[in-house]
């Protein structure tokens, strides 16, 4: 991530009973303020259907989170990031592109986004290659989404969502953004 992000202005670690620690660093660029997890990588995805957990392979990942600074209280986003990078420890779920992640109130003060959706990694951080036989990490980026949005999704899927934004003109990194035209 630093090779990518730089050197992180701040971080914060929490831990959740019966998990491990995940921190949140926060990168600043500019205007542009990124929010990154660190921990959640530490132990493969496993499918939630699976007996057994497999403790060497399995998807490891990351999230990160970008937003324009100073226009919201964003850095009161750590908690709900942490939670959901703790979500594979907890809930047995494997976060994947195009998954929508929920955490049932605003991500942080005034945010009119109470979910993410899980985008394609590669474009910020690339991949980070481990040893034979563990998977890479990937660094996945979040998209809040309105309530709204996050509904629309459920019906039409990821991609259409996407090219909503897309077509609209969606400024994705502005924390007070509307939801987009859904008509």
């Amino acid at each position: 991530m630093r090779a990518a992000l730089g050197e992180p202005d701040a971080r914060a670690a929490v831990t959740f009973l019966g998990t491990d620690r995940i921190e949140v660093l926060r990168f600043q660029e500019g205007d542009i303020v990124r929010y990154a997890t660190l921990g959640m990588s530490e132990h493969p995805m496993a499918d939630p259907t699976s007996v057994v957990a497999d403790p060497v392979k399995g998807p490891r990942a990351e999230l990160v989170l970008s937003v324009r600074a100073g226009l919201a209280g964003t850095d009161k986003v750590l908690r709900p990031l942490a939670v959901l990078a703790a979500s594979p420890q907890v809930e047995g779920v494997v976060v994947a592109p195009g998954a929508s992640l929920d955490v049932g109130e605003p991500l942080w003060p005034g945010a009119p986004f109470t979910s993410v959706l899980v985008a394609e990694p590669g474009g910020l951080v690339e991949d980070l290659e481990l040893d034979e036989p563990l998977d890479p990490v990937r660094f996945l980026p979040l998209l809040p989404m309105t309530p709204n949005e996050a509904a629309w999704k459920r019906v039409h899927g990821a991609q259409a969502l996407q090219e909503r934004w897309l077509n609209q003109g969606t400024d994705l990194r502005d924390p007070s953004r509307k939801s987009v035209p859904l008509e």
